[in-house]
């Protein structure tokens, strides 16, 4: 009979639409009688009454249709629906970022560089448009097998990060300066206008110490000694002895850093500079040298770059959270230097912190609880004081206090921990020779490096440190 066919074609051939109804499958039951008496039009219909309208494969019903038996046992996705295309998110425009980024040093045959264009100041006046909020882009729906719309999300707006003396107008689409200044980007990609402070020599005994609220420019030398303290950022044209100089915003120095040991440079943003010798150098994202960093211990939230003509690293420990690059690593005679990416400086040093704390706490609560075994065993024997019954009160009081201190210790280095097991990303690169001696770290693991290897980059792969040509 005529109204017995849908009825057998659907014991035979099942529909089957996934959850999110993006696509459609058949299955098909291993009979004699799937192999006959079926065509495209029969299968068509069957979608059709399962309520499959959309992104049906023709070509596939096509092949079901002339050879069932080859699909008996498979997953025959017969249908697919339309993904939504995403929209995008909105953005934050900074109009000083490219012109200072067009601002390069020039490089000179022998590998100095030239930094008088780099010192020119990105000043701007009192209601001078800083940057611009641009508006998220929609996606576009996508359609399920079924031939309802599948809507994307919205992109996300984005949002002025404020600093100090800037203004936002009322629609909140543009961020304006608030007075003469230098934009200054500080941590956390605040924009500021800070005023500048200039000093037409070196910190030396006639300036003393500097400590401002806005962007210092030293046409000079800082001294061993002394310390420079910004808010915005602050540009050296000369070099930084054994001195402390501190900035909420980047550091720029013409002529390197000689520390000799002594002080130290940290930016919450960027460091750059020509060289640095013996020196202490922490940058919240960015280390950037153009020839040479000898014994010196650096830390970066992102990433330290040595890519200059020499490029070269020698020595000292270099820590980045992402990445190291240089053109060498390294000497010929060996000398001891330690690569180490992959966790963010600042959490190395917790870990150690926490592990030394864990230390402390075990061998107090040690010591806590053989007090607590003689006052028990005097507490059996009815040899209790009350000074002493007191004391074991205390003790079991700080039992619990330390074992609870012990815990939470042992929960945040695990939680560091598994931040070091997150090194897919981290990387270390050299662009001409890395030498035996170099002592390579990415999250929790190490490598040391033997024989001198040329254009190699260091990964973490599956449970080690390998090393690939550079691509």
């Amino acid at each position: 009979m005529p109204g017995e066919e849908p009825f057998a074609m659907s014991q035979i051939f099942q529909v089957h639409i996934s959850d999110d109804r993006m696509s459609a499958s058949l299955a098909i039951k291993p009979t004699e009688e799937a192999e006959e008496s079926v065509d495209v039009k029969r299968l068509s219909d069957l979608l059709a009454a399962s309520g499959v309208r959309v992104g049906i494969r023709q070509e596939l019903l096509s092949a079901i249709a002339q050879n069932p038996k080859a699909y008996f046992y498979t997953d025959n996705i017969v249908a697919a629906g339309t993904q939504p295309t995403p929209a995008v998110n909105g953005y934050v425009k900074v109009l000083f970022e490219d012109q200072d980024q067009s601002r390069r040093p020039v490089e000179r045959e022998d590998g100095s560089v030239d930094y008088r264009e780099m010192q020119q100041l990105a000043n701007v006046k009192a209601g001078q448009l800083i940057a611009t909020r641009v508006p998220p882009l929609p996606g576009k729906p996508g359609m399920t097998v079924t031939g309802e719309p599948v809507v994307p999300k919205d992109g996300r707006e984005a949002s002025f990060k404020i600093g100090k003396n800037v203004v936002v107008n009322p629609e909140q689409t543009a961020l304006y300066a608030a007075m003469d200044g230098l934009v200054t980007k500080t941590e956390k990609d605040k924009l500021n206008v800070f005023p500048v402070y200039e000093v037409n020599g070196d910190v030396d005994y006639h300036t003393g110490n500097i400590d401002f609220v806005g962007t210092v420019v030293i046409r000079g030398n800082v001294l061993t000694g002394f310390r420079v303290r910004a808010s915005g950022d602050i540009r050296v044209t000369g070099g930084v002895e054994g001195a402390e100089v501190e900035s909420d915003g980047s550091i720029e120095i013409a002529g390197g850093i000689i520390g000799s040991g002594k002080g130290h440079v940290k930016a919450g943003v960027n460091v750059k500079c020509s060289f640095m010798q013996e020196s202490n150098v922490t940058a919240g994202q960015d280390v950037i040298v153009l020839q040479s960093i000898m014994h010196s211990n650096i830390r970066a939230g992102r990433s330290i770059r040595c890519e200059g003509a020499k490029g070269l690293v020698v020595g000292g420990v270099l820590q980045a959270a992402d990445l190291v690059v240089a053109r060498t690593i390294g000497n010929a005679m060996s000398t001891v230097t330690s690569i180490e990416v992959g966790l963010k400086p600042e959490l190395r040093q917790e870990l150690a912190d926490l592990r030394l704390q864990v230390r402390q706490l075990a061998d107090s609560l040690e010591k806590t609880e053989k007090a607590l075994v003689l006052l028990d065993q005097m507490a059996a024997a009815g040899q209790l004081s009350p000074d002493r019954l007191a004391m074991r009160i205390k003790l079991n009081a700080t039992r619990r206090q330390v074992t609870e201190e012990l815990k939470d210790v042992k929960a945040h280095i695990l939680d560091i921990e598994r931040e070091l097991e997150d090194t897919d990303l981290a990387a270390v690169k050299i662009l001409h020779t890395v030498y035996g001696g170099t002592k390579i770290v990415i999250g929790r693991y190490t490598r040391f490096v033997k024989d001198s290897a040329q254009r190699v980059t260091f990964k973490y792969e599956e449970g080690e440190i390998v090393m690939t040509s550079l691509v």
